[in-house]
């Protein structure tokens, strides 16, 4: 969150942020890039990274817009994506150290891109995600990591 007091911390962590802040952090050895052949500008996945904060806004927008017995079906994202080396590169500059990485194989099922698209509920009910700039997003969750080193434990 902005002001770091909420984080991501799972066990195994699997989200490629933390891992990425992680091992700029020194807590893991080095960061594994699964794939660096996709169809994308730069070899690697992209993914659509939001910030919990833009959630949040969109949930209670969502919940205050609801009446008895409607439902409601919504994408949330930003519509576009971020690759795995322009996280890398955007946590390196945030940082201020290098991610240590190694070149892996592709993952079994993995798209070479992957996002949402929120036109409905821009439509709908006016939200898109004004938080979600990439170093936006790198910079409150390495906010975070910084106060929780060892994650909510």
């Amino acid at each position: 969150s902005a002001d770091a007091s909420i984080g991501e911390d799972h066990r195994p962590e699997t989200h490629l942020v933390p891992l990425v802040i992680q091992a700029a952090m020194g807590q893991r050895e080095q960061l594994t890039i699964f794939g660096t052949d996709y169809p994308t500008p730069d070899g690697t996945c992209i993914r659509d990274y939001v910030h919990v904060e833009d959630l949040v806004e969109a949930h209670v927008l969502v919940m205050n817009a609801l009446r008895p017995g409607d439902a409601r079906v919504y994408n949330l994202g930003i519509g576009r994506g971020y690759s795995v080396l322009e996280i890398l590169e955007t946590t390196e500059g945030v940082v201020g150290r290098p991610v240590p990485r190694v070149l892996g194989a592709r993952r079994p099922g993995d798209p070479a891109r992957l996002f949402a698209e929120p036109k409905r509920i821009r439509d709908e009910l006016g939200w898109s995600a004004s938080r979600s700039e990439l170093r936006n997003v790198i910079e409150s969750a390495y906010r975070w990591h910084e106060r929780r080193p060892a994650g909510y434990a």
